[in-house]
């Protein structure tokens, strides 16, 4: 059970009324609830302070497509034109403070300085790592400032989280991305926009 992603991609053309181009289920996105949590706001376990594009309903002017009642099976619409989503920075934070559950691993890169690697659900073995330095069970947003494990080779950190740490270029979201930038280059950016909904 859960949640599932559902939604268009619609463009329109001056004085025309929008349309769908994509039916967003041709993607294959899923639940991919910390995904919807960060560019939506909605059904995460992110704690997101600032989701990208947080439950602004659905458009007045939406195509056929986009169910306009809230069920089961459409709920919590948002949306956002090409303009609005090629403009994001997916480097600024989307959280007020560090992720409870998750930690960015650090390793030397070819230079030998350390590069991020990887973000990702901290490890049994890196908890107990903490404890031990720590001298008490903390999870890593509780970790002491500037509080990091270095274990095997790797070095864990508290992290911030990111929109592109979630949602990456080259993750479940890209072909949506790509989909909507090559319509772009048809119709414009204001002319393309992601409704989606949830059920």
């Amino acid at each position: 059970m859960g949640t599932y992603i559902d939604g268009v991609i619609e463009t329109r053309t001056a004085g025309e009324p929008w349309e769908m181009e994509v039916d967003l289920l041709d993607f294959d996105l899923g639940k991919q609830r910390d995904e919807r949590d960060a560019l939506f706001g909605y059904g995460g376990g992110l704690s997101v302070d600032r989701p990208l594009f947080e439950a602004r309903g659905w458009p007045e002017d939406a195509g056929e497509e986009v169910p306009k009642q809230i069920d089961e099976l459409s709920h919590s619409h948002s949306y956002a034109t090409w303009a609005e989503i090629a403009a994001v920075d997916w480097d600024a934070p989307i959280c007020d403070r560090p992720d409870w559950n998750q930690v960015a691993e650090w390793r030397p890169g070819p230079d030998g300085e350390l590069a991020l690697h990887d973000v990702s659900w901290v490890p049994a073995e890196v908890v107990d790592a903490a404890a031990k330095l720590f001298g008490e069970d903390l999870y890593p947003g509780e970790w002491p400032q500037g509080g990091e494990v270095r274990l095997n080779g790797t070095v864990y950190r508290p992290v911030v989280l990111t929109a592109g740490m979630i949602v990456p270029p080259d993750g479940k979201w890209g072909p949506v991305w790509a989909s909507m930038r090559a319509l772009a280059a048809e119709y414009g950016d204001e002319n393309v926009r992601l409704v989606v909904w949830f059920g």
